[in-house]
């Protein structure tokens, strides 16, 4: 796994807010934001997840020229969406400080803890962890997300 960086910009900050539905003025209003204990203008909890869009390896993300499971009003070219057999199970996110307007970012996802656990239904279950490390400019740490998928050994009956 690599390293992806990105910038973090006002604009950006302000349509993923607005994406997920979250209307706080620290996202998107400087001067309501600058009254705050924050004293400016921060990103949502869960904006490390954009860093997707500057992957371009992410797999949900269309490519020119290739089919792909997107959501569309039309059919995308594929039947059926792109899986590694798994499933999200868990997503953590400990910010060391809060990511701002200018922090241009650093991500190091590397892989983390490997364990099973035995479920009657599925057969052994594969759980796996995977570490983001976002580092800004300076190379300070600040923010770590731990995301967790899970893989089943066979598939669930749901007679």
């Amino acid at each position: 796994m690599g390293t992806i960086t990105f910038p973090v910009e006002a604009s950006h900050i302000m349509m993923f807010a607005r994406a997920v539905g979250d209307t706080n003025p620290v996202y998107h209003d400087a001067q309501a934001a600058k009254k705050t204990e924050v004293g400016g203008i921060i990103a949502p909890p869960t904006f490390g997840q954009a860093v997707a869009q500057f992957d371009p390896d992410y797999h949900l993300r269309p490519k020119p020229g290739q089919k792909w499971f997107g959501s569309g009003k039309t059919a995308s070219g594929v039947d059926k969406a792109p899986s590694a057999g798994g499933l999200h199970a868990e997503q953590h996110f400990e910010y060391h400080r809060p990511l701002r307007p200018g922090d241009v970012l650093s991500v190091e996802i590397k892989p983390g803890k490997t364990w099973e656990k035995e479920s009657k239904r599925a057969g052994k279950l594969m759980f796996r962890e995977r570490i983001a490390e976002y580092r800004d400019q300076t190379g300070a740490l600040v923010l770590t997300a731990r995301s967790v998928g899970v893989t089943t050994e066979r598939p669930v009956d749901q007679g």
